[in-house]
């Protein structure tokens, strides 16, 4: 009996091993559509039931009925952060679906993984994966055809806009979602040493299948800046050529009539975007975006290469990595001033080798108009200028602390959610204070994400005796979130939080006067402050509208008055010097 039975099990053995062989959505499809959501969750549950070295986890809400999850791969099957840390590994993060209309990471995270657990993949002892199966729940849950006009396949895809219309890589600054807040609160967790994002990109046409858009060199500074251009980058074009890839940097090319062949500009990503949020946090940031013509198949399988060669790096170069970043670490904390703008410097340039096509004009179909279109029967290889150095264009040296009034919430709790220090005053006190006047500044005519973004924004700076009320927050600038902390608190930085419309009730006055009332104390107030009457005089000779404008010329005298509230466009965030 048991020989009949020791048989019967050799030959359910294989159906048993064939049962527990995940198949990949895309490998159903060949990529003609997005797996659904819930098939995606499925797929990552299959593939972990089958090893110790796969967990999945729950981060927090998004703005779905649906958490945000995270799915690590830890080679040891220990899933202690404090561990991976303490043993020195490298953690890589990828985010997928972050614009759900580009799910080329989606199907490529769900392959790779399913092929490191296969052992068709080798992932270095040292190194542990975090990855994102979907960031962008709401925008991947409504799926359709034809949200992405300008891409080959697939068929099926979902949209750019989450549950709420916001396209997540505007939002870390801002935080309006709460899928941003989950991943936010899960980077702080980990303080990944890689980030990998995985896009699709539009522009312009060319041969390339992947380009590469690194953080900004010069804009991340320092250690890690020098190392990524010198050393880290090279290599992973390097790894990715032996992939049968031709790497390019991101091709930021725009605009009617702008073509590729004469170079462009390296993208500077502020801290807005995922990437540039994660410089500011001393994290290695690349995004990988496939070019859009190409069809699906190619796309994904790219994206697999690239994600499979940055893991691999991270392995080899997993000392340089994790030096660098706590030589970064040590270099932001001592110094003394931060730069919280850049510009690029088009006087110097480096050749790329560039594989494109000829752009042409020719009559457009619909106008008759002139119109740019790419002739693909006209290829050619060439070396073109990549403008990749950046400047500082606003420097600002750094206070003891920065003072922020209580009240403004939305501004305590993002800080709070990235780990800012502070503490709260617990008695009123005076200090002598730098304080910032709003003095000038533009605004979009249209909402811009769910705010009305101001830029160029321009600050006069007065010191003034402040009263510190009981409850206000002190945050000293010499912590580890050094970087965020300035370029979110100080306005004139373009992704500040005064940028975003945080702080917008300081632009409007909430005291005024009454003229019939106000015509007799401006005369009192005149008779008392001669200076001021020298200046209204000296203001009506040089401009004859104002001498003929009474209500200019009270308003003048208001403004110029003990009447006057203080805190109209004061900027409620002081410095400590």
């Amino acid at each position: 009996m048991m020989k009949y039975l020791f048989l019967a099990c050799l030959v359910l053995l294989p159906a048993l091993v064939q049962a527990q062989n995940v198949v990949i959505p895309f490998e159903q499809t060949r990529g003609t559509r997005t797996p659904p959501y819930q098939l995606v969750m499925d797929v990552y549950n299959r593939i972990a039931a089958q090893t110790v070295k796969i967990k999945i986890e729950e981060v927090g809400p998004t703005d779905t009925d649906y958490p945000l999850q995270v799915v690590y791969y830890s080679g040891n099957g220990n899933f202690e952060v404090e561990d991976w840390k303490a043993d020195g590994k490298v953690l890589v993060l990828i985010n997928n679906g972050i614009h759900p209309g580009e799910p080329d990471g989606i199907d490529a995270s769900m392959m790779l993984l399913n092929d490191i657990v296969n052992g068709k993949v080798t992932v270095s002892d040292n190194v542990v994966l975090a990855i994102i199966p979907v960031f962008n729940i709401g925008g991947h849950l409504n799926m359709r055809r034809n949200t992405r006009a300008n891409q080959n396949g697939p068929l099926v895809t979902g949209f750019r806009g989450n549950a709420q219309n916001l396209d997540l890589n505007r939002d870390f600054i801002k935080m309006d979602a709460r899928e941003t807040q989950s991943l936010v609160k899960l980077f702080h967790k980990l303080d990944p040493d890689i980030l990998i994002d995985n896009h699709v990109s539009n522009g312009a046409d060319y041969q390339h299948v992947m380009t590469l858009l690194s953080t900004q060199h010069n804009k991340l500074g320092g250690p890690m800046g020098d190392y990524l251009n010198e050393k880290l980058e090279p290599v992973i074009y390097e790894a990715m050529k032996g992939q049968k890839y031709d790497l390019v940097p991101y091709v930021n090319v725009w605009g009617k009539g702008q073509t590729p062949d004469k170079g462009w500009i390296a993208f500077q990503e502020t801290p807005r975007f995922l990437s540039g949020f994660a410089a500011i946090f001393h994290t290695y940031a690349f995004v990988a975006e496939t070019h859009m013509l190409k069809p699906y198949q190619e796309r994904v399988k790219a994206t697999y290469a690239l994600m499979e060669s940055i893991i691999k790096i991270a392995g080899e170069k997993n000392n340089d990595i994790r030096a660098t970043r706590k030589q970064q670490k040590d270099w932001v904390a001592h110094t003394s001033e931060l730069a919280i703008s850049w510009e690029a410097d088009t006087t110097t340039f480096t050749e790329i080798d560039f594989k494109g096509y000829k752009g042409e004009i020719k009559p457009s179909d619909i106008s008759g108009q002139s119109r740019l279109y790419y002739d693909r029967d006209k290829p050619f290889n060439k070396k073109v200028p990549f403008y990749n150095t950046y400047k500082p264009d606003h420097v600002k040296k750094l206070p003891e602390a920065y003072i922020v009034s209580q009240g403004w919430y939305d501004v305590v709790e993002r800080l709070q959610m990235n780990g800012v220090e502070m503490r709260r005053m617990t008695a009123d006190s005076n200090a002598e204070l730098t304080v910032y006047y709003i003095a000038d500044y533009n605004t979009t005519n249209a909402p811009y994400e769910g705010h009305y973004l101001h830029s160029n924004v321009k600050v006069r700076r007065e010191r003034q005796t402040i009263t510190i009320r009981k409850g206000d927050y002190y945050i000293p600038v010499q912590q580890k979130q050094k970087r965020y902390i300035v370029e979110t608190l100080e306005p004139t930085a373009p992704d500040a939080f005064f940028a975003w419309g945080f702080y917008d009730a300081i632009l409007q006055q909430k005291e005024y006067f009454s003229s019939y009332v106000f015509e007799d104390l401006a005369v009192e107030i005149l008779e008392r402050d001669p200076e001021l009457k020298k200046q209204l005089e000296a203001r009506k000779n040089a401009d004859a509208d104002f001498a003929k404008d009474g209500s200019a010329q009270l308003h003048f005298i208001y403004t110029h008055s003990d009447y006057y509230e203080p805190e109209h466009m004061r900027y409620p965030v002081y410095r400590l010097e």
